[in-house]
């Protein structure tokens, strides 16, 4: 009797310890994880095994990832060598943190880069996409790929949203029958389930704002050129931006700190971004206090409206919160042509997106190493062909066929480039100008398409959970540049209220 309560004692005693590990693992931030890494709490190799098994018991309900990296361990393996012959001090801050990345962002190893279409498995790349030059660098361990919308919700109008070929359709792991949202799900909802410490996403307009919004994580939309799009299957050269989803502000902002520059494969645009980069980084502007003095601006219509009894209480809370912590709220105001800004044929950004597309894609594609198909039109076809496990008649081609058609940057296309560049300087410029805002704030990923079409910067943090239990953020844009504010901002607001928690399913 003694022996056998001894025994129960020790096994119960090894599960506690067991359960408390995981759990310490579970919603760790970088910080934390780097601490677990000094103290020899932790190695990389145990890290990216916590996340392989996280990954092989939740995936295959979730679809968050789309691929492992055959390499993770060689990677945490390489990454513990070098923190016995290197002062921890000395070390990068993801150095042996492991990163999923978005399927449209390339690696030069053992992963395909896809866009989740069975169209480009088997092509290879000329290199790493830059942001990815940049992790390796800082020590990061690639884990594998994040699954996504197909080709960024860029191929038909019926698809839902987290849905892909090769990568199936992604959950909501707070509320599985609710949307991700997408065009970064997988990321977003690899990051909220605890498969991965940290993920990188891609926006041309919403990708990374509206999945983190509905899943409860942190993301950062940089202001366009802050981050290289090189190696990345693009939309918009104007558009296309690279940014972390993480569980926090400060595990996105070091993610940030380590993907910013300059890349001569992409040197227009991150010549003329690498200027906004702050002296010394962006964790710098990480404070607590961050909210005092800020003007923070609210478009009620269409911004701050409600149907959703529990949501408007929790951000009437939340708009109390701020002015308690310093903000200066500038309430009511009006943002000129919204409603043209927030659609895209009116705007002008889906007759520009179209041309740009199947320039930008095509010259991805003749650029491969090796590829199954070399252009759009034979992406198309490879559609046509394999429209079954494509699901052609069922989410449709109608924005690769409409982009196909196009012929080039001419008068339509300048016309409708010239018209949002009005949009965005009558409308959202002059908004934030004339009463010197530092961010202005929307309900959700509401907000999106003013920042897509001016390339300007936006944040999301978890916010609230509505009636039905679906996360909710707030988002946080400004003007070019405005990361410094925004970051200030947004982990004050973080911080302030934290209102993440991790999903139950």
């Amino acid at each position: 009797m003694q022996a056998n309560s001894c025994s129960s004692l020790l096994i119960l005693f090894a599960f506690i310890l067991l359960t408390c590990e995981a759990i310490s693992i579970k919603e760790a931030t970088i910080q934390d994880l780097q601490t677990a890494f000094e103290q020899n709490q932790l190695t990389s190799r145990q890290l990216t095994e916590f996340y392989l098994n996280e990954i092989q018991k939740l995936n295959p309900l979730l679809k968050g990832v789309i691929e492992v990296n055959p390499d993770a361990l060689y990677l945490a393996d390489k990454a513990d060598q070098e923190k016995k012959t290197k002062p921890h001090s000395s070390l990068p801050t993801l150095h042996g943190i492991p990163i999923l990345l978005k399927d449209n962002i390339g690696t030069k190893d053992n992963l395909n880069t896809t866009a989740g279409s069975f169209a480009l498995v088997g092509s290879v790349i000329p290199r790493d996409a830059g942001v990815v030059m940049k992790l390796r660098k800082a020590g990061a361990v690639v884990l594998g790929k994040a699954t996504l919308s197909e080709w960024a919700n860029f191929r038909g109008l019926n698809a839902p949203d987290g849905w892909s070929a090769r990568g199936g359709q992604g959950k909501n792991p707070y509320v599985l029958s609710a949307n991700p949202c997408g065009s970064s799900s997988g990321s977003a909802i690899s990051v909220a389930s605890n498969m991965v410490a940290v993920s990188l996403g891609t926006e041309t307009d919403g990708s990374i704002l509206c999945p983190c919004s509905f899943n409860a994580v942190v993301g950062i939309k940089p202001t366009v050129g802050l981050t290289s799009r090189a190696g990345v299957i693009p939309i918009s050269p104007r558009q296309d931006t690279i940014g972390p989803i993480c569980r926090t502000v400060s595990d996105a902002v070091h993610v940030l700190d380590a993907i910013v520059g300059f890349d001569y494969n992409d040197a227009q645009a991150t010549r003329i971004g690498s200027q906004y980069i702050p002296y010394g980084g962006y964790s710098q502007f990480l404070k607590t206090d961050g909210l005092i003095g800020k003007r923070l601006g609210i478009v009620r219509d269409p911004f701050f409206t409600f149907s959703d009894k529990l949501l408007e209480q929790t951000f009437q809370q939340h708009l109390q919160t701020l002015r308690r912590k310093g903000a200066i709220l500038v309430d009511n105001l009006e943002i000129a042509n919204i409603d043209t800004i927030l659609n895209a044929t009116l705007s002008g950004e889906a007759i520009s997106l179209l041309a740009e597309f199947k320039i930008s894609f095509n010259s991805y594609l003749e650029n491969l190493v090796a590829s199954p198909v070399r252009s759009l039109a034979e992406v198309i076809a490879f559609n046509q062909e394999f429209s079954d496990v494509e699901m052609i008649k069922e989410f449709g081609q109608e924005i690769f066929l409409a982009s196909e058609a196009t012929q080039g940057i001419g008068d339509l296309e300048k016309k409708a480039i010239s018209s949002m560049e009005n949009l965005t300087r009558n409308g959202f410029e002059k908004l934030m100008i004339e009463n010197k805002l530092d961010a202005l704030m929307s309900v959700g990923p509401s907000i999106a398409p003013v920042l897509a079409i001016g390339g300007f910067p936006g944040i999301t943090v978890p916010a609230a959970y509505n009636s039905k239990k679906i996360p909710v953020g707030i988002s946080f844009g400004g003007l070019k540049g405005s990361e410094p504010k925004l970051i200030e901002i947004a982990y004050g607001f973080e911080q302030a209220t934290k209102i993440r928690k991790p999903p139950t399913f």
